[in-house]
């Protein structure tokens, strides 16, 4: 089940908060729990029930490893939590990287081994490193035993289950556990409405809206056609444009339908495009992983307590493993070394910089490294996107010029006296589709500015704690939001546009993931 479909908005969703408070309030704790629980397995059974067992299988054997962890301190419970990790592992591995290994190995091996069709099940990354996190923090003494009901719920709350934010048991377990409370009901819906709401008009209105612009450049691509550079760069900046817009509007969901139940998720997305550095940009796009690749990949390689050359060894490792995280293929690999190498950078010019003394003109210093961050992150888009090396390759070529520039004859119609000096630059005029043209550029030149300079979600929402560890900045009066009239109307207005771009229905792009 989607977010942004017609089944859970006007369905799922009103029923399992109607009956979850009305249980809260008129029978036991336990019961309300028991309801939110099996709804999310619902949830997650909707797309595929076939998996939910699988879902269920690894919730109730992580649950019991745990639980054996914190009874054994010593040395059985180290061997427990080997083996749970290997478990753990074991089923991302088949399900998710099967394919991808024996491609690899048939390619190096000259061999032609074949499987049988495997379905990636729905969110597996995000449970199982979830549930990694529970039993390696079970080693470390941080968690205790809790009920399984209360960890079934940690798992696979439904607002969280599909595509994170990857949380942590001591960010979840003691608002599970203050659900009892009486709490404040009308601010609570309302807060969880408005964010809902703003993520759900930035998916299906924005994100879906400017998608086919980058996806017939990327189709083409791989299809082997000739792209010149005004298009690459159309389709590649559309795509960033999506993938952005798409990702921050399903964290705004995935906060918001959690807010209505009295629960408040960590912050996974935080305007990665107004990022000063690469490294700012890894502090504010999906910081759940980031963070868990650093607690639990990077400083168990090492981190930073060996020198520096082991520093960038570990750090390279550590975004390899993310970028093959993110999909399996080796289109993610590139990515994922891209970002490690991007980052490597960022130390050193740190480093140096330190050496240096403060920029003379910090301002012009500062713009120029958020044009340069923002420039990287766009290549590195263009490997997490392409369907093969080939097409990634292909578009990365016309991006930096190699495939000359052209722009639509209608243009040339309209430019008059500038078209011998635009011919003189190599531009061309062909008869490319003109509407096309200006309608890729017209949302690139609507969304950029949208996406650099526009308070976020959690800015707006900043009053009432829209997220775990958000501090809220400065922003002006007119774009609070506080419980008016204004405010309804806005929300109402947002909602409406996004409900009724719905019959357009498409999957969160990091649901692949």
């Amino acid at each position: 089940m989607l977010f942004n479909s017609y089944e859970f908005i006007f369905l799922f969703l009103p029923l399992t908060a109607v009956i979850f408070y009305g249980l809260r309030r008129h029978s036991t704790f336990n019961a309300a729990l028991t309801w939110l629980t099996l709804s999310s397995l619902f949830f997650y059974g909707w797309w595929n029930p076939a998996y939910l067992i699988l879902l269920v299988t690894s919730i109730g054997v992580n649950f019991l490893l745990g639980n054996t962890i914190n009874r054994n301190p010593g040395k059985t419970g180290k061997y427990v939590l080997y083996a749970g990790i290997v478990f753990n592992l074991s089923l991302i591995g088949y399900y998710k990287y099967a394919y991808f290994l024996t491609e690899t190995a048939n390619y190096v091996a000259g061999t032609n081994f074949h499987l049988e069709t495997i379905i990636l099940p729905l969110a597996i990354s995000f449970f199982t490193f979830q549930q990694i996190t529970y039993l390696v923090d079970s080693r470390a003494g941080l968690t205790r035993e809790y009920s399984f009901l209360q960890y079934c719920l940690f798992v696979s709350f439904f607002p969280q289950l599909i595509a994170g934010p990857i949380v942590h048991h001591g960010e979840m377990m003691p608002q599970f556990q203050r659900l009892e409370e009486r709490q404040k009901l009308a601010e609570n819906l309302a807060v969880g409405l408005t964010i809902f709401s703003i993520g759900l008009f930035k998916k299906a209105v924005i994100a879906d809206g400017v998608a086919p612009y980058g996806t017939s450049v990327f189709a083409d691509a791989e299809a082997g056609v000739a792209i010149d550079f005004f298009r690459a760069w159309g389709g590649a900046l559309s795509y960033t444009m999506q993938l952005y817009f798409d990702f921050s509007g399903y964290s705004d969901m995935a906060i918001g339908a959690a807010r209505m139940f009295g629960i408040v998720l960590p912050l996974n997305f935080n305007s990665p495009y107004k990022a000063a550095s690469i490294i700012d940009f890894w502090q504010r796009w999906h910081m759940t992983l980031s963070r868990f690749l650093r607690d639990y990949l990077y400083i168990p390689l090492g981190g930073n307590r060996k020198g520096p050359a082991r520093r960038y060894i570990n750090i390279f490792l550590t975004m390899l493993l993310g970028g093959l995280w993110h999909g399996a293929g080796w289109t993610f690999v590139i990515w994922g070394g891209l970002h490690g190498l991007y980052i490597i950078i960022n130390h050193v010019w740190r480093a140096l910089r330190r050496n240096a003394g403060p920029p003379r003109f910090p301002r012009i210093a500062g713009g120029a490294g958020r044009a340069l961050t923002l420039i990287a992150v766009i290549f590195g888009w263009v490997f997490f996107r392409a369907e093969s090396l080939d097409a990634a390759l292909a578009l990365v070529e016309s991006m930096i010029g190699l495939n000359g520039a052209a722009l639509p004859l209608a243009i040339a119609y309209r430019a008059g006296p500038l078209v011998p000096f635009l011919e003189a630059t190599g531009i061309m005029f062909t008869q490319i589709s003109g509407a096309q043209f200006m309608e890729t550029w017209m949302w690139i030149i609507a969304l950029v500015p949208l996406a650099l300079f526009t308070p976020n979600t959690q800015q707006i929402l900043g009053n009432f704690a829209p997220a775990l560890d958000f501090r809220a900045d400065r922003t002006s009066h007119q774009l609070r939001w506080m419980p008016s009239r204004r405010w309804v109307c806005a929300v109402i207005v947002l909602l409406s546009i996004g409900v009724l771009s719905l019959p357009q229905v498409s999957e969160f792009l990091y649901f692949q993931f």
